[in-house]
């Protein structure tokens, strides 16, 4: 188990490397560069901007910023905002409760409702039921969660007024109620695309576990139906839906940030799209590394998670 724990970590910390590495890259070599943002005031020269380039050490080459970005970050110093000067996890971490509250809330009720429709849908394979599931997976999966957030709004916001159109909470209100009220929308939006890919994943495992020799067994010695699924089916089923779950961190992540942005949802998102929008760099990096860490340590504990269950993971 070590041995498969440290080959996995390993694997990550590459992997690790080489998305900060491809993200730098991209990021200094767009159009304006990090100093973007100054170009744009009036007041600044190009000796002033030279002078700003050198005291970030902008102008060394490329590689070399890197590197010292690199050291910096291990050893927790993650930069500061160009829009304010506020540290870079700090900013991160005032938007961090409001993401993984969506995307908690979201994740649970795709799991739920994937998996009821997906078991349904094997065990009552071809009916009525099964045939509007896979329509509606198919639906889901091919129409823009933004479309289905904006149809979200003008429905039950402008024609029934059952939910607020975004935001986090009601100024002045802030009570448990009101954060669930705005939480109900842009999660139900958020979680519809996974609930289709969770249904059709869980419909075919189901359907492998049923086809087993040990389910012919159990049926053989007259084992009910009920039990067979609750005891044999079910949990066979849900195994390869452990390593599903890992690997759907990076969608739900930019579902969020489209679904933030829909309903102008204040978390992660939301601050990676203002922040590209402003040039600041450091904010953007930032949350590109955290979001590959969230990623990584996502699909770590889902390989943890699947070794533990299945001894034929870590043997093979």
């Amino acid at each position: 188990m070590s041995a498969f724990l440290l080959n996995r970590l390993s694997q990550s910390v590459v992997l690790l490397v080489i998305v900060s590495i491809i993200g730098f890259t991209v990021l200094n070599l767009m159009p304006g560069g990090p100093l973007a943002q100054f170009g744009l005031d009036p007041g600044m020269t190009q000796k002033d901007v030279e002078r700003l380039a050198a005291q970030l050490g902008l102008n060394r080459p490329l590689w070399l910023q890197y590197l010292d970005w690199a050291w910096r970050l291990i050893r927790g110093d993650w930069g500061h905002s160009f829009r304010d000067g506020s540290a870079v996890l700090a900013v991160i971490g005032r938007h961090l409760s409001a993401t993984l509250l969506l995307m908690g809330t979201s994740t649970v009720l795709a799991i739920a409702a994937g998996t009821w429709i997906g078991i349904r849908g094997a065990t009552h394979r071809y009916s009525l039921f099964d045939y509007c599931a896979t329509v509606g997976a198919m639906v889901a999966l091919s129409v823009p969660t933004f479309w289905f957030g904006l149809i979200g709004i003008y429905i039950f916001t402008l024609k029934l007024g059952w939910v607020p159109a975004g935001n986090m909470y009601t100024i002045g209100d802030g009570s448990v109620l009101d954060y669930l009220h705005h939480l109900i929308l842009p999660s139900l939006v958020l979680s519809l695309v996974h609930v289709a890919i969770w249904s059709r994943y869980m419909r075919t495992a189901t359907l492998e576990a049923l086809s087993q020799d040990f389910v012919k067994t159990a049926r053989a010695k007259g084992v009910s139906e009920r039990r067979i699924l609750l005891k044999h089916v079910v949990g066979n089923a849900l195994l390869p839906m452990i390593t599903l779950a890992g690997m759907q961190l990076p969608s739900i992540l930019t579902g969020a940030l489209v679904t933030e942005t829909v309903f102008t949802w204040p978390g992660m998102g939301r601050l990676f799209l203002d922040s590209l929008g402003y040039s600041d760099y450091p904010v953007v990096m930032g949350l590109l590394i955290f979001s590959a860490i969230l990623v990584v340590l996502g699909n770590l504990i889902a390989d943890i998670v699947i070794a533990t269950v299945d001894p034929r993971i870590r043997l093979g």
